[in-house]
């Protein structure tokens, strides 16, 4: 599908008005597929509202990003250009992937960089996001509206009669919300936004056809979690949640959301009447203490306009079915193998707590994982390759957590506050955390060892992320042999060089760790993930004039730096 220009994004949110009056359009995120995904990121507008243009970031449009449809097997590359005006990063949420290609905040883009990472796909059909993870600027740039969905697909859930017309009868939905000032400009005074927004769109509608529909929701919200469920309290159907589809649906009239999970729905529109409507509903009202939203207040540092009642997320208006309508409900979906408890050769705990030892303390007090800050410096967790482990996580705390572990997905084994649900069965890489609650999963950790890049683990809800309750822990390889060998030499040429330079490696062993490239005032213009270097590296942008390659070694991690010149 052709790609929306920023022009163009930002006039759909401003003329999606129809003859509902009080409804906008529902904006669909533009796709992107193959194996070679562009993504630019940029600072941009949106016309949210009468009056001033909103100041946006967007992923190849104004608000969000494409969504990105990736196959099972395949080998995918990315090329992700920073046009926005500060540094940031992207994290490929729920992917199995190396580190160095994770995107979490060892992994920076600066301004005008081009960032290469690739991998193959190993994860299940499911739904999956992007967004930025760079540390102290997470909810900055999450709330200017960076973000995109990525839908895996595989042989396995493509032989199942499920709705996969995308925009028709299979929908994406983000959520989140946002506040204004007099201007129009975002504020954050709270966490927790006064309009809902749906794929960036507010007081959404949409056309859906008489038959069964899919949804995909995902919860990228600041903070808040949402209790979904139909104004009329129909039954639907869980199918899926992060890391794939569950045996079989799951009958349910109300799903917890938190803030980084996602979770597929099946809807039967099929006994609605063409013409009639019903709205997608958080039933957020009178949840538990803790709960993310749960807060009375409507002004001040944990205020909104929707806290603590029933708002509507999404109006939808019945049309009629589509050829090939799905009118019935598989009764079996896929059969998984799951992990348990005798499986775990290692186990660890972890405690949310205050920064105060002995706490709790006050609202606004920073929650760290044993009371210890992160920081970018210190690895708090060292994994062997290919073990299972089972973490305990429990939060000893006032507020209740969205808890997120990168390049895994895991199977949850119990709650201390009662049964697993069993729309929360499958594999998952993100689950809520309750107050004086204790979750434990099992999980392993397999394919990718790296002694540089970490991966991380942490709450999702951004302010309590930036603020420090994050940790990060390395995959080694135990059946690795140290070395004391230097690193190996190498080459450029041409040099100068014209639109493309070689790396030609004085041992043809060596393998390539890093690439980074820099101008001579400093500025970064590629950084390249274990290189493929056999056919080069395109400069044909590059202005004429000096560059430096820094190279680091697989085996050593040392890094040698090297001059070349562009003409």
């Amino acid at each position: 599908m052709l790609l929306r220009n920023l022009f163009a994004g930002a006039i759909l949110l401003l003329l999606s008005f129809n003859s509902y009056g009080q409804y906008n359009t529902l904006h669909i995120p533009d796709t992107l597929s193959g194996t070679t995904f562009n993504l630019n990121i940029r600072d941009t507008f949106v016309q949210f509202r009468p009056g001033n243009q909103t100041i946006t970031a967007g992923i190849n449009g104004a608000f969000w990003g494409p969504t990105l449809f990736l196959n099972k097997g395949d080998s995918v590359y990315m090329n992700v250009h920073n046009f926005h005006n500060d540094t940031t990063t992207l994290h490929w949420h729920g992917m199995h992937l190396p580190a160095v290609m994770d995107g979490g905040p060892h992994q920076t883009i600066p301004p005008g960089t081009i960032w290469q990472p690739y991998w193959k796909v190993t994860n299940n059909a499911a739904t999956f996001w992007y967004h930025p993870h760079l540390h102290m600027k997470t909810e900055e740039q999450l709330a200017a509206g960076l973000g995109g969905f990525i839908i895996i697909r595989d042989a396995v859930e493509a032989a199942l009669p499920l709705p996969r017309t995308y925009g028709v009868d299979d929908l994406p939905l983000v959520l989140t919300s946002r506040s204004f000032d007099a201007s129009n400009a975002f504020i954050h005074v709270s966490p927790y936004g006064d309009y809902m927004l749906v794929n960036g769109t507010m007081n959404p509608q949409v056309s859906l056809p008489k038959q069964y529909v899919r949804l995909r929701i995902l919860n990228a919200e600041l903070e808040r979690g949402y209790n979904l469920g139909f104004s009329d309290n129909r039954t639907f159907y869980v199918i899926g949640n992060d890391g794939g589809l569950l045996d079989a649906p799951v009958p349910v009239t109300r799903v917890k959301l938190l803030v980084g999970e996602r979770v597929e729905i099946l809807v039967n529109l099929g006994s609605d009447a063409i013409g009639s409507g019903v709205d997608l509903e958080a039933f957020n009202a009178g949840m538990p203490f803790g709960f993310p939203g749960s807060e009375p207040s409507t002004t001040g540092a944990f205020g909104s306009l929707l806290n603590n009642i029933n708002f509507p997320i999404l109006h939808i208006n019945v049309a009629a079915a589509t050829a090939g309508a799905i009118t019935a409900l598989p009764a079996v979906l896929v059969t998984n193998t799951y992990l348990t408890a005798a499986d775990a050769t290692v186990t660890r705990t972890l405690n949310v707590t205050d920064g105060t030892p002995g706490g709790p303390g006050g609202p606004g007090t920073p929650f760290y994982f044993d009371h210890t800050p992160f920081a970018l410096a210190t690895i708090n967790k060292t994994v062997d390759l290919n073990t299972v482990e089972m973490w305990s996580v429990t939060n000893n705390n006032v507020f209740g957590h969205s808890f997120h572990i990168h390049d895994i997905q895991f199977k949850i084994l119990s709650r201390s506050s009662g049964p697993v649900n069993s729309y929360e069965s499958g594999w998952k890489d993100t689950y809520y955390l309750g107050v004086n609650e204790t979750v434990t999963f099992v999980a392993k950790f397999s394919d990718y060892a790296d002694d540089i890049h970490p991966f991380m683990y942490h709450c999702h809800m951004a302010p309590h992320e930036d603020g420090g309750l994050m940790g990060q822990f390395v995959v080694k390889d135990a059946t690795g042999v140290a070395t004391t060998k230097q690193p190996g030499d190498f080459t450029i040429y041409p040099n100068p060089a014209n639109n493309r330079v070689y790396v030609l490696l004085a041992d043809p062993a060596m393998q390539v760790y890093y690439i980074t490239i820099t101008n001579a005032v400093g500025r970064t213009m590629y950084m390249l993930p274990r290189p493929q270097l056999a056919g080069g590296i395109d400069v044909s942008n590059f202005a004429p004039g000096v560059y430096l390659m820094q190279l680091t070694d697989e085996q050593t991690k040392k890094t040698i730096v090297k001059r070349f010149v562009k003409e």
